[in-house]
């Protein structure tokens, strides 16, 4: 089970700094001083003390899956046939193997987690259920939803 760190204390500048690069990771470090309204170096120091404490976990580019073909969302509910800890912890490593699950989530509800799962169509998903998703470690049952249309997702 994960446990949470300590929360790190924010002041007015971190939450300013936070907000920008949650908005723009490319922003050089002296349009983020100016918008934040310190100088360069504190700034920079700032933003430093926030990825050493882990606050800042990383800074990556954010694909238009459309623009590379990986149109299809489906949400899949997982029930496992097993819930005890070493259970839970095979399947966490596994389904961290399976490049299509874009995210996965233990629920508290009538199934144990719900994935969310891109392919480039319906044929290609069933084969990632049918050949990965159903081979998972203690897998009782699994069922799908297929997205429709995407009007808002956290990354963009």
């Amino acid at each position: 089970m994960k446990i949470s760190a300590p929360l790190v204390e924010l002041d007015e500048f971190d939450r300013k700094i936070l907000a920008i690069l949650g908005r723009d990771g490319r922003i050089t470090f002296t349009e983020l001083a100016l918008q934040v309204g310190l100088s360069k170096t504190p700034c920079q120091q700032r933003v430093k003390r926030l990825v050493d404490s882990g606050l800042i976990v990383g800074f990556r580019a954010i694909v238009d899956p459309v623009k590379v073909g990986l149109d299809h969302v489906a949400f899949t509910e997982v029930k496992l046939s097993d819930t005890r800890e070493e259970a839970l912890k095979q399947f966490n490593m596994a389904v961290r193997q399976i490049p299509e699950v874009e995210e996965c989530h233990m629920i508290a509800s009538s199934f144990d987690y719900l994935l969310k799962v891109r392919t480039p169509d319906i044929r290609r998903y069933r084969i990632v259920l049918g050949e990965k998703i159903s081979s998972l470690p203690h897998i009782a049952s699994t069922s799908t939803f297929v997205a429709m249309e995407t009007i808002c997702e956290s990354a963009r």
